[in-house]
C-alpha cells in the first residue's frame, strides 16, 4: 500500500552537518523537520569529511540512540557513518525509509555495496551530489592538462637538479584538440573552459547530439577512430560494469605518443596495467590521476614513482562551498519531493508513491550512477 502523502518530511542527519547548514536548508525548505544529535556525529576534519573523523566513537547506549534515529528517518541525509553496511542495516530496519541523499557525486557506487534487494530498490529513491563538484574538478583538468602541456615533469626534474639547460618548446592549449570521455555535468563545465582557451573539444556521449562548446559529439564506441588527433583526454565518467576498464590496450594502443591523459570520474574506467605501459613507451606523456581503481593506492604501485604522473589523493572536488552547495541541492529536491507528492494527492493519489521521480541526480538502480 503507498505511503500516505504528508505536508512535511522527516529529515535525519546520518552524516556530519553543522547547525549553520541545517538552518540553511529549513530556510530554503521551512517543510523539513530536520532532526540530529551533534553528539552522535563524528566532527568533521575538514570540508566534505562526511564520514568524519575516524578516532570518533560511540558508547553502546549512544550507537543504539543512534540507529533509533536513522531508523525513524523518512529521509536520511547521507548515508549512516557513511558505509554501505550501515544503510543496509538501516534499509531492513527502517519500512518508512523513502529517500536517501547521498553525498559523493558517485553515490550510486555506495547504494551498489549495500546489495539491498529489489524491494528496497523500488521502495526507496537514491540521489547523489553530482553537479556540486563540476567547477573544481573542471577546474583540475584543465590543471592537469595545462601540466602536460608545459612539460610540468621536465620543468620538476630540471628544478630539482639546479639545471638550466637550452630552451625547449611547450604545447598550447589553443591549438590542441581535447576529448572529454562523459559529458555528464563535469564533462560540460571542463568544455566550457577549454573553449575560453581556444581548445577545440571533441565528447563522447549515448544520448547527446549537440552542446554548446563542444566542437564535436562521438559516440563512445567511435573513440579509438578520433584517438590519433587528440592531444589530452579528460575522463569523467562513473564507475560502472559498463565503465570498467574502458581504457584499456586498445585504447591506448590507438593515441597519439605524447598525449595528456586527466581522470577525475572514476579509477575503474582506466585500465591501469594499460596505462603503465602507454606512460613507459611515451604515448601518454603526462597523467594527472585524481583516482585511482583502489583507493588508496597501494604503496607498491608504480603509478606513486613514475615521473609522467601526478597523483593527487582524490581531493580535486574539495573545497570551502562544497558542504553549503550540497545541502542547497538537498533543499531544492526536498521541495520538488513534497511538491510532486502534493500533486499526486491532489489526483487522488495517483504515483503518491513515486516523488522520487522528480529528484535531481536521482540514482539509476540499474547501472547504480
Amino acid at each position: 500500500m503507498p505511503p500516505t502523502p504528508t505536508a512535511r518530511l522527516r529529515v535525519v542527519a546520518a552524516t556530519p552537518i553543522s547547525e549553520d547548514l541545517i538552518a540553511r536548508v529549513i530556510e530554503l525548505e521551512p517543510r523539513i523537520d530536520f532532526i540530529r544529535d551533534q553528539t552522535l556525529l563524528p566532527p568533521m576534519r575538514h570540508p566534505g569529511d562526511h564520514s568524519g573523523d575516524p578516532a570518533f566513537t560511540r558508547t553502546p547506549e549512544q550507537q543504539e540512540a543512534f540507529e533509533k534515529l536513522v531508523d525513524s528517518a523518512e529521509v536520511l541525509y547521507g548515508l549512516p557513518d557513511d558505509k554501505p553496511s550501515e544503510l543496509a542495516r538501516t534499509v531492513a530496519a527502517n519500512p518508512g525509509l523513502r529517500w536517501v541523499q547521498t553525498m559523493p557525486a558517485g553515490g550510486g557506487a555506495q547504494v551498489k555495496a549495500a546489495n539491498l534487494d529489489d524491494d528496497a530498490l523500488n521502495r526507496i529513491a537514491f540521489s547523489t551530489t553530482a553537479g556540486v563538484h563540476a567547477v573544481p574538478l573542471a577546474e583540475w583538468s584543465v590543471f592537469g592538462l595545462l601540466a602536460g602541456a608545459k612539460t610540468l615533469p621536465k620543468l620538476l626534474d630540471r628544478q630539482r637538479n639546479k639545471v638550466w639547460e637550452n630552451r625547449w618548446t611547450m604545447g598550447l592549449i589553443s591549438e590542441q584538440r581535447i576529448l572529454i570521455v562523459g559529458l555528464g555535468s563535469i564533462g560540460k563545465e571542463t568544455a566550457k573552459k577549454l573553449t575560453a582557451l581556444g581548445a577545440t573539444v571533441i565528447g563522447t556521449s549515448r544520448h547527446e547530439t549537440s552542446l554548446d562548446n563542444v566542437a564535436e559529439i562521438i559516440h563512445p564506441d567511435r573513440m579509438l577512430q578520433h584517438l590519433a588527433d587528440i592531444d589530452g583526454i579528460v575522463v569523467t565518467l562513473p564507475g560502472t560494469a559498463e565503465t570498467e576498464n574502458l581504457l584499456g590496450p586498445d585504447f591506448f594502443a590507438a593515441v597519439k605518443p605524447g598525449t595528456t591523459l586527466v581522470n577525475v570520474g572514476r579509477g575503474t574506467v582506466i585500465d591501469e596495467t594499460a596505462l603503465l605501459d602507454a606512460l613507459n613507451d611515451g604515448r601518454i606523456g603526462f597523467a594527472a590521476l585524481d583516482v585511482v581503481a583502489q583507493e588508496p593506492l597501494d604503496e607498491g604501485s608504480p603509478l606513486w614513482t613514475h615521473p609522467h604522473v601526478l597523483i593527487s589523493p582524490h581531493t580535486a572536488a574539495l573545497n570551502q562551498a562544497e558542504d553549503r552547495l550540497i545541502a542547497e541541492l538537498f533543499a531544492r529536491n526536498a521541495t520538488l519531493w513534497l511538491e510532486a507528492e502534493a500533486k499526486s494527492a491532489e489526483a487522488n493519489g495517483t504515483n503518491a508513491d513515486n516523488p522520487g521521480a522528480t529528484l535531481i541526480n536521482r540514482v539509476n538502480t540499474v547501472e547504480f550512477y
